[in-house]
């Protein structure tokens, strides 16, 4: 996996290739576009965007060696204005002159493009610079001035703190099991990514998940008040879905459900998530947990407690309480909770 990190906002040619390309789809299929691709290229956009039509972006010439590897799938970050603006993820990609010019016709001036890629799917979001540098392990004040390919570790970590899954990861681990049967061999531990849907203003087109912004920051920060008690945060795949946050631990398993405000409403979507996902911890789960970034109010508590769940909650940054249910109720809802 690979995270491309792509300024798109910054200069006016950037600015006018968005408009054209992304805020906008592309009818490849037309004359104009289609006559200039290869066959194969028509085959996997075709197969790609049965639609028809697809948002593009790409790179220049001298960006080729940087992106020889990179594939379906891997996460882009568009950058611009001192943040992160979008998430995208990467669909057919090629390297094709006369396409990139009449996708982006050059200006006097301007270096031509050549490698281009569609986007399976495409998120707004808004990342500040200074989150995405300490995640590198940049120095605050780095801007992002150019094209960069993250690999390995690095690209991992990225994923992790803004706990974004891509679609084609997420079919992929589909793909291994039925989808009429709930397969124990089917749930996978990963690191820590996401899972729900942002709400977007493009129109979303496959399965990309990014957690909202608050949600990602209170995950994350929950995450270094664990390592710093020595406890490790994973997440599985299920038939379910992507848990939040899981603490493996054969003897005093945990999943906890993160959610962005105390309100009525979250409390009720982290016990039904919770509920949903806990007959597929890997190891019988021995407390559940919900995590927010205030105290509920007193009755939103008593009804998680109500069915043995745990709430979790920032007392000061970096801080946090749990509010455990009553030993009694836990054991009893056990039952409930296994498969």
């Amino acid at each position: 996996m690979r995270v491309l990190i792509s300024p798109s906002y910054g200069s006016s040619g950037s600015r006018r290739h968005w408009a054209d390309t992304v805020e906008r789809e592309i009818e490849f299929a037309r004359p104009q576009y289609a006559t200039l691709l290869t066959p194969d290229q028509r085959d996997l956009l075709s197969m790609l965007h049965p639609e028809g039509s697809a948002r593009f972006w790409g790179a220049t010439e001298s960006h080729d060696k940087k992106m020889a590897d990179v594939a379906r799938g891997d996460i882009v970050l568009f950058t611009g204005q001192n943040m992160v603006r979008a998430v995208g993820e990467v669909g057919a990609i090629f390297r094709n002159s006369a396409f990139a010019d009449e996708l982006w016709p050059p200006q006097p001036g301007e270096t031509s493009w050549r490698t281009v890629y569609s986007l399976l799917d495409l998120s707004p979001v808004e990342y500040p610079y200074d989150r995405l540098n300490a995640t590198l392990g940049y120095r605050p004040a780095h801007n992002f001035p150019g094209q960069m390919v993250v690999r390995g570790d690095k690209a991992r970590a990225v994923l992790e703190e803004f706990m974004i899954t891509s679609g084609t990861e997420l079919s992929s681990i589909e793909a291994s099991s039925p989808s009429d049967v709930v397969a124990w061999d089917a749930v996978r531990l990963a690191a820590l990514e996401e899972k729900r849907t942002h709400t977007a203003t493009f129109e979303r087109t496959r399965r990309l998940v990014i957690v909202e912004r608050r949600e990602s920051e209170l995950v994350s920060e929950f995450k270094q008040y664990l390592s710093a008690q020595g406890r490790k945060a994973e997440r599985f795949y299920c038939p379910a879905g992507i848990t939040d946050i899981y603490l493996d631990d054969p003897v005093d398993a945990e999943l906890i459900e993160a959610k962005s405000k105390p309100t009525h409403y979250h409390i009720r979507q982290a016990l039904g998530q919770l509920l949903d996902y806990a007959p597929h911890c890997p190891h019988p789960v021995r407390r559940l947990t919900g995590l927010f970034p205030n105290v509920p109010a007193i009755s939103d508590i008593q009804l998680l407690h109500r069915y043995g769940i745990d709430v979790i909650h920032r007392k000061v940054p970096g801080v946090f309480q749990r509010l455990s249910a009553p030993d009694e109720r836990r054991n009893l809802m056990r039952q409930v909770w296994s498969r």
